[in-house]
Formats: C-alpha cells, structure tokens, sequence
C-alpha cells in the first residue's frame, strides 16, 4: 500500500502534518503519484493542483478540516460537489464536522483528530527564566491566543468563525479581576486583536510567526489560553495547549469534548465559570502522541485500500 499525501505549501498546519506523516511513517508513502494506491487530499482546496485523470484512477480519501456554514454559499457548495466526483472517502477531525458533512455526501466519513508530536509539545519547568526572556514580568496573569484572528479580504475585519470578539469580551471581563493581566499573542493576521486590545488599552506581546520551539515556551509561560472559536475543525491549540500542560478553556467546538474536562469548556454565558484541568486534558492527548497517534489512519487506510 502506498500512500500519495498533496502538500500544501502555505506556511500551515497542514504542512506540519504532511512532513510528519512523511517522516514517520516512510513506508507506506510515495512522493509519486503514479506510483501510489491511495492519494490523501489533506488540504482539500488544493484538489485542482492533481490531475484529474489520476483522481479518477486511484483511491481518493480527502479531510474536511471544518465546515463554516455562514460561508458555505452556492460558490462554495459548487465546489464542493465539483470535487466530490473525484473523492471515494471523507475524513474529518470532529463528530461536529461529520454531522455538517453527511448532510453533503452518503459517502463514507472516518472521524480521526489529527496527531499531536510531543517531541515538540512539551511541558517546561523553567516558566521564571522564559518571562525574562520575553521580557514579560512574572507578575502578569498571561492570556494566550496563537491564531489568526482577521480576515484576509481586508486584514480589518474580524474571523468570525475564529471567535476574536468572543475573546475579547472574555480578556475585558477577566481584566477586572486580574489587574496584571497581559495578551500573548502569536501568528499571521491578528489585526483586528491588536487594534481592539490598542483601543481597550489592554496590555499585550505580540510575536507573528515563531519556529515551533519558540512556540512550545510561549505555551509554557502562559496562566492560560482561550480558545474563543464557534467553528473548528481541531483546533490542533487544544492537543498542544493540552501536551505542554497549559491551562485551558475552550468553547464547544471540534475535538474539546474529547481532551477536555466538561469544567474547561464554556459557552458566551457561563464563561466565568470555566475552569482548566491540565492533568485531565494531559491524560486525554497522550492517546494521541506519536507514533500512537497514527493507528487509527493506518487502520483507516487499510480499510480504502481493501475497498
């Protein structure tokens, strides 16, 4: 059996999951993909990019990473069906996205959260020593964020589907009971925290792109990380959030239900509440370390190739 993974080569995510998979698990991939059994569209937009002679001709699995319904428009839904000719089976990360896709296909979906590397992802003791680093005082209660926040159309208005304005509301209310609190921030297009945080004079540190070194300290440093969304397919935060033993709460959304303590996830009206339970979400992600974390593809595969 071999497998053809299409990279993306965006600078996301995606990528990081196409190099690890290559990396671990090189005996069942090929970079050719004539010589493959099994092409895995892993960033679904890019499909156009393979020809469609050879979509026709192997077995296609293609991940749904989410599904933002208030953008799921005819455009869209074209593209979708466009696509679907070509795709055998669907994977997805969360039950929430298989229960938008089976409304779309009658073909068969695998649910499977992606991986987490916790040769990357790490906890680390020296919390002190990594706020002087950054420059950030050990008096600060550190408030998280790591993703893109603004839409690219116009790096002005909010990503909706990433909830910044729910985790502004959240940074503004915690504010009020923690008067050292700061907003970490790391990643592309955070325009529109940045310039709310300027506007509420809210304290913050802003790093853009960071080596996922740098990044496993900012976790570290943190007393916690939000995760504000309405729409995820992962988020991959939580698994890291989770393997690094940051303090975290999440909104209802993609894989929160299966690493996190029902205490740690809130929804716009009990947000307070939330409290984070690193040792029950740390439990809970260790299912998902490598190479641990790839059974369930390896099983997912075998079963598409079988038929």
């Amino acid at each position: 059996m071999n497998i053809y993974l299409n990279k993306a080569g965006e600078n996301w995510i995606v990528d990081r999951f196409y190099s690890e998979w290559n990396d671990f698990n090189s005996s069942i991939v090929t970079k050719f993909i004539f010589n493959s059994d099994i092409i895995w569209l892993i960033a679904p937009w890019t499909w156009k990019k393979i020809n469609r002679k050879k979509l026709s001709q192997k077995k296609v699995v293609c991940t749904i990473h989410h599904i933002d319904e208030s953008k799921f428009d005819e455009k869209q839904k074209k593209e979708f069906y466009e696509r679907d000719k070509y795709i055998d089976f669907y994977h997805v990360i969360s039950e929430k996205t298989y229960e938008q896709l089976v409304k779309l296909t009658d073909k068969k979906i695998f649910v499977i959260p992606f991986w987490v590397n916790q040769n990357i992802w790490f906890q680390l003791d020296n919390k002190a020593s990594l706020r002087k680093k950054y420059n950030i005082s050990e008096k600060s209660f550190l408030v998280g964020s790591f993703q893109r926040d603004t839409e690219g159309h116009d790096l002005k208005s909010p990503k909706l589907s990433k909830g910044p304005d729910q985790f502004l509301k959240i940074v503004k209310q915690l504010r009020d009971d923690k008067k050292d609190l700061m907003v970490l921030l790391s990643g592309k297009r955070r325009q529109y925290l940045i310039s709310e945080l300027n506007k509420h004079k809210i304290p913050f540190h802003y790093l853009e792109m960071t080596n996922y070194k740098i990044l496993n300290e900012l976790y570290n440093i943190l007393d916690l990380y939000i995760v504000a969304s309405r729409v995820e397919g992962g988020p991959q935060s939580i698994l890291e959030a989770a393997a690094t033993k940051t303090p975290l709460i999440s909104t209802n959304v993609g894989i929160a239900e299966k690493i996190l303590n029902s205490s740690s996830i809130y929804n716009m009206e009990n947000y307070m509440e939330a409290k984070p339970d690193t040792e029950f979400s740390f439990r809970n992600v260790k299912q998902y370390f490598v190479p641990e974390g790839f059974k369930s593809f390896y099983d997912m595969f075998e079963f598409i190739n079988e038929n």
